[in-house]
């Protein structure tokens, strides 16, 4: 009688050795035969494991079904992983922001053309800002995270991103296309991004992307408090706090994205 726990985990194998290759194709995808001789298998075995694949999701093919690419589904799963360990890796950095400052520190990943809240930590001072809970989402720009997060995109998609999210932004009267221009280069130029009370008129914020080791926004971190405690001089103070730990945040990502890959590596090996 057969293992199947052993067939089972050949199959699982073999399969992440179609993804693997079809990772490293270009945009056009692989032809069947292409990533049989890729792989080493025959191309019987790698049509059935195609077919299991596109049945899940994890690839797709061309208009003509003669060229396979990784399928969005995939990708919303290694967005989602890299999510969970961008949190993980910050939550340290939002826990002394908000002991250092006394105010409430919030992080902000990209979610398509969405600015989403993933984590919070809250000072001790009394009056706390909490415009923000985990879960909330906003379109990217309104919000000194959000803000952050547009800021230092390519320009194309910012321009992409602003002329298509405006009907978004309707609710937020402070955000129309113009003004928000004007606040990505802002925040361009000044290396951070500000809201002066554009969303509740006594409480500002500041915030400052996280750079992975590619050059990408990979998240923002932001500072929100009552007027008085976000302006001149200690704003200044605030903004470095937040550069300080974008930076160190910035570089963990860049080394466990790393070490996966030497693992990846080391596995192709064996």
């Amino acid at each position: 009688m057969p293992d199947t726990g052993v067939a089972s985990l050949q199959t699982i194998g073999r399969a992440s050795m179609v993804l693997k290759a079809l990772s490293e194709a270009d945009s056009d995808g692989m032809r069947l035969s292409d990533v049989a001789l890729a792989i080493g298998l025959g191309k019987s075995t790698v049509s059935r494991l195609l077919r299991a694949l596109m049945d899940v999701g994890y690839i797709e093919t061309d208009e003509l079904g003669k060229r396979y690419r990784l399928g969005y589904c995939l990708f919303n799963l290694g967005h989602a992983a890299r999510r969970f360990h961008i949190i993980e890796l910050a939550r340290p950095a939002l826990a002394r922001l908000a002991a250092t400052t006394d105010d409430t520190v919030f992080l902000s990943l990209r979610d398509g053309d969405q600015a989403h809240c993933v984590d919070r930590q809250t000072g001790a001072y009394p009056i706390r800002t909490l415009t923000l809970s985990v879960g909330d989402r906003r379109p990217l720009g309104v919000g000194a995270g959000s803000l952050a997060l547009l800021a230092f995109e390519p320009k194309a998609e910012i321009e992409r991103i602003i002329a298509t999210t405006g009907e978004a932004r309707r609710p937020f009267a402070a955000f129309g296309d113009e003004a928000l221009r004007a606040m990505v280069a802002a925040a361009w130029s000044r290396g951070f991004a500000f809201n002066d009370g554009h969303i509740v008129s006594a409480m500002n914020a500041v915030g400052v992307p996280v750079i992975d080791g590619d050059g990408r926004v990979a998240a923002a971190l932001s500072v929100a408090a009552i007027r008085e405690r976000v302006a001149p001089p200690r704003l200044e103070e605030l903004v470095a706090l937040l550069r300080a730990e974008a930076a160190d945040l910035g570089a963990m990502i860049g080394r466990r994205r790393d070490r996966a890959a030497r693992t990846l590596d080391v596995k192709d090996e064996d």
